[in-house]
């Protein structure tokens, strides 16, 4: 039988909320940082299945969430593309050479980069309960393209927008090639056993309007159509971080099975405005739960009040802070699971 999560994915209301929490597996957890310091560095541990499996079952151990998020990083498709990738100390991703000074067409695709992905999900799945979901993952097309024309990321993606108005056609065949590849990447994902999958659009909202519709809605709507006819009954969670009010053409135009909401949206507003029916997640603000105390669960369950009347997925509106304290992730779990639709 489907688990909580992948029943809600599908559309189910039920009275209890599933939970996870994006980067649920990750700096915060002591046993993730004693791993690493074994290990060593952030791509060595993504590479390394036994070591990723690990890490992505570390909080459903500790926490006992629904899903468990693939312990990995939106940049391996680039890298499966042919760009170098580093992460450097206090600096982050770095991508060489960076497409802004060099043309798509000099990258040499290196696809067996994936196969190791793939691994970490057979690993993760054979190790789950029945009850519990496997959440496979990957990043949107702009947000790629944003590391693989500027090599870093930005405050504000200026390179990356400028370049996309400067040569339309360029950066379509960027945007195009990043579309084909995220297809067979998250087809293997799902062959692996994710029985669910989320796209990571983690610079939306640096958009204009019409700039959102050909580069955020439009390229993750060929993802989605290219994926269910592969795999139909496999949910699709669209996450475009500040999206805003262009959150409801997303949620309508790319026909993504639900719609992650992050934390600058009002879930009221989210509720009302968003397709009828279509499951949410969402949208605690990530630093309400680094605070703790009273707001947490005050302002948490206005979360849960507002979607009550659809199907909804417990989450943050982005990813858990480093610092966040185990017994303030304990005390949101306490809440959601007190939280019973049927008392309403």
């Amino acid at each position: 039988m489907p688990g909580l999560l992948l029943d809600t994915l599908r559309g189910k209301n039920a009275d209890r909320r599933p939970i996870w929490l994006m980067r649920q597996a990750g700096r915060y957890l002591p046993e993730y940082r004693a791993l690493r310091a074994e290990k060593g560095g952030f791509l060595a541990l993504v590479y390394d299945s036994a070591a990723a499996a690990e890490i992505t079952l570390q909080p459903l151990r500790r926490f006992g969430f629904d899903g468990a998020i693939l312990f990995s990083d939106i940049l391996i498709v680039p890298y499966a593309m042919g760009q170098d990738l580093q992460f450097l100390a206090g600096e982050g991703p770095h991508m060489s050479p960076r497409l802004v000074d060099h043309a798509l067409n000099s990258l040499v695709a290196v696809p067996e980069r994936l196969a190791p992905i793939y691994a970490t999900v057979r690993r993760v799945v054979e190790q789950l309960s029945p009850e519990q979901t496997m959440l496979g993952f990957a990043g949107s097309p702009w947000t790629i393209a944003t590391y693989m024309v500027n090599g870093e990321g930005s405050r504000d993606q200026h390179e990356t927008r400028a370049y996309a108005y400067r040569d339309p056609a360029a950066f379509q065949a960027i945007i195009d090639a990043i579309v084909d590849v995220t297809v067979d990447y998250l087809d293997g994902q799902i062959k692996a056993g994710a029985e669910a999958i989320q796209l990571f659009d983690s610079w939306a909202g640096s958009l204009a309007p019409r700039e959102f519709e050909k580069w955020v809605i439009a390229p993750n709507a060929a993802i989605v159509k290219r994926l269910k006819v592969l795999h139909p009954a496999t949910p699709i969670i669209g996450f475009p971080k500040g999206a805003g009010e262009k959150l409801a053409a997303y949620a309508r135009e790319t026909g993504v099975d639900a719609v992650g909401v992050d934390e600058t949206i009002d879930p009221i507003w989210a509720a009302r405005e968003l397709p009828a029916g279509m499951p949410v997640q969402g949208n605690l603000d990530p630093l309400l739960l680094l605070a703790g105390g009273a707001e947490l669960e005050t302002q948490a369950n206005r979360v849960l009040e507002a979607f009550a009347d659809r199907p909804h997925v417990f989450n943050l509106g982005h990813g858990i802070g480093q610092f966040t304290p185990i017994e303030h992730v304990e005390q949101l779990l306490a809440v959601v699971r007190a939280w019973n639709g049927s008392s309403r």
